[in-house]
């Protein structure tokens, strides 16, 4: 049992087949974790360890549940009860008697906890240097860095120490290290996981974050942790319950026009681009579209407000221990004091201003697909030239909660140093789920499909049951409601998806209403108009198209259309009486047609 125990995979469908099959038990499991710890000392990962006896304990009486004798890390700026939490800075520590709502739940599913990880000191970091319990390394080099700020939990996970591993993310510190070792970082929207028990970095930036072998593992994981938490200021209700859910319709996938950097890392812009093709034999459609609304937000997390919430965290212990902090952590965070009220308000404005400026893109695609870093270093690069290389490897994760967006990190491959590259996914609030489905996929299209640095392999497990879409409605626009138009706002306040620029079926006519502000038509069925009217389909959650409903003012209603195509489709009709003082546009066919005739 035991040489068949050493090789045994940890992710989460051979251990659940083990125990299925009688072959071993979680008792077992967890007492072979223990083994490969310490033989795995060497690399700083642990800053406290449940006492082996109790975790043995732990595994025999483990809750019944979905994750039922899973082996699983914790960052250590997140509460375990009993375990010191110290973020990394040993004067700060104190211990817990409750443990984080996302840690209880997840013990309540069954899993069991090992221990607490290394991080960068305070989770200020995306290198994995910044911190007095040593430094973790590269699971396939050590002279590399691990990625930060998860060091721990991430080096853990494709060790093959654990199942699993809970990290935070501000920054990027959910995904930097996932691609640095070769698995899977699954971000969350902000507020779909429970804070409380956190340690907050950036408390209204900050999310729970997920490492694992594969996407179905997150995905599991992330089932078993959400839950609105009252408890937690900044917890949301999700628009859906989280689930693996298929894309619906043809899937655009952005990439940046311009602007893409890989600080001379040729390898990784070739494992970019070989990522983009992959995405396309998938069926995707690629749409380039401007990255500088992301860039410039992404600029804004160290460059503007966002960092006093740093100081803000932690200002009593850092004003009474000042000799406390690491050199580079106390200098980012101090360095922040001198912003001022007027300051914040003026961050938060550029912000709005990106965020709307971003609109337009988010437009043209349903997924952005990013490398998760332009390059990687040597530890003893960054420890030369720490705050340059550490914003280096922000471009492309800085921006994503500062956004409120969705995020998933993927392996995508290996330079031929033996270094592994991974890519990010990303999308709108609440479309983790649908992120998961697509990035599945397009983890299982690679050649090397290793898991982390274990001998295991992708193909060994299962893929993700995504399920067809469900709880969607499709919706047809006609006029201010369109792209561009003055009441299109109101779509993407509900997170719809542009589908489609269609037409009618024949039978319509088309009318400029009179006294609307602003400017409406209606569109009346009436088997008389010639015309085939332009029509935009946007697609949405039903909570969200319900609450759509509610702000259509009369006499403008939704009906069903019939399109040029012979489908059906929920649509804005008109009521007939109010077309008697209206001007018939139906000529024109559409209204963006007439409203340039009027310019």
């Amino acid at each position: 049992m035991t040489s068949a125990l050493s090789s045994l995979s940890l992710d989460l469908a051979t251990l659940k087949a083990s125990y299925d099959a009688g072959a071993f038990t979680p008792r077992d499991v967890v007492d072979e974790v223990y083994r490969r710890i310490g033989a795995a000392g060497e690399r700083p990962t642990w800053i406290s360890l449940v006492p082996r006896e109790a975790a043995l304990a732990r595994a025999e009486d483990a809750a019944k549940g979905p994750l039922s004798g899973i082996p699983f890390a914790v960052k250590d700026n997140i509460d375990v009860a009993g375990l010191p939490t110290t973020c990394a800075c040993p004067d700060f520590a104190y211990v817990p008697a409750r443990s984080a709502t996302v840690v209880e739940r997840l013990e309540a599913a069954g899993a069991i906890v090992i221990g607490k990880t290394n991080l960068d000191q305070f989770a200020t970091g995306l290198v994995g240097t910044r911190s007095p319990y040593g430094i973790p390394t590269s699971v396939f080099d050590p002279d590399y860095i691990s990625g930060g700020s998860s060091s721990g939990s991430a080096v853990a996970v494709a060790g093959g120490l654990v199942s699993f591993a809970l990290g935070t993310d501000t920054a990027g510190s959910g995904r930097v290290p996932a691609a640095f070792n070769n698995i899977v970082g699954l971000k969350p929207t902000k507020g779909l996981l429970s804070a409380r028990g956190v340690v907050p970095a950036c408390r209204t930036q900050d999310t729970v974050s997920i490492f694992a072998l594969t996407v179905a593992d997150a995905a599991a994981v992330t089932a078993a942790a959400v839950a609105y938490d009252n408890d937690d200021a900044y917890s949301r209700r999700a628009p859906r319950p989280f689930a693996l859910e298929a894309h619906a319709g043809s899937l655009r996938a952005g990439i940046p026009k311009s602007g893409l950097e890989f600080f001379g890392d040729s390898e990784a812009a070739r494992l970019y681009r070989a990522s983009v093709d992959r995405l396309a034999e998938m069926g995707a459609e690629i749409v380039e579209i401007d990255f500088t609304p992301f860039q410039k937000a992404a600029r804004l997390l160290y460059a503007g407000p966002w960092v006093a919430e740093r100081l803000a965290a932690i200002r009593a212990f850092a004003d009474g221990n000042p000799g406390a902090l690491d050199p580079i952590v106390g200098g980012i965070i101090r360095n922040s004091a001198s912003l001022t009220a007027a300051d914040a308000f003026a961050g938060f404005y550029e912000l709005a201003a990106l965020v709307r400026e971003a609109e337009a893109q988010w437009r043209a695609m349903d997924v952005l697909l990013l490398p998760t870093t332009g390059t990687t270093y040597k530890i003893g690069d960054v420890l030369a030239d720490p705050l340059r290389l550490n914003s280096n490897l922000g471009l492309y994760t800085n921006f994503v909660n500062l956004m409120d967006l969705s995020a998933l990190a993927i392996p995508a491959g290996f330079r031929s140093n033996g270094l592994p590259f991974g890519v990010t996914l990303i999308g709108r609030a609440f479309e983790d789920g649908r992120l998961a489905a697509i990035g599945d996929g397009l983890h299982r299209k690679l050649d090397n499909l290793r898991l982390g640095a274990t001998a295991a392999t992708l193909n060994e497990t299962p893929a993700v049951a995504a399920a067809p879409p469900t709880g969607r409605v499709s919706v047809a626009v006609v006029g201010a409601h369109l792209s561009g138009q003055p009441l299109n706002v109101q779509l993407h306040e509900r997170s719809a998806r542009l589908v489609r620029t269609t037409r009618t079926a024949a039978g319509y006519s088309f009318y400029a209403l009179a006294g609307t502000k602003p400017a409406k038509p209606g569109l009346v069925r009436d088997n008389r108009g010639a015309g085939h009217i332009e029509v935009e389909i946007w697609d949405m959650d039903e909570a969200a198209f319900g609450s759509f409903v509610a702000l259509i003012p009369p006499p403008l209603g939704i009906g069903t259309l019939a399109l040029a195509d012979g489908s059906l489709v929920k649509g804005f009709l008109c009521e007939h009486h109010a077309v008697g003082d209206a001007t018939d546009i139906t000529a024109y066919g559409g209204w963006r047609a007439w409203l340039a005739q009027r310019a």
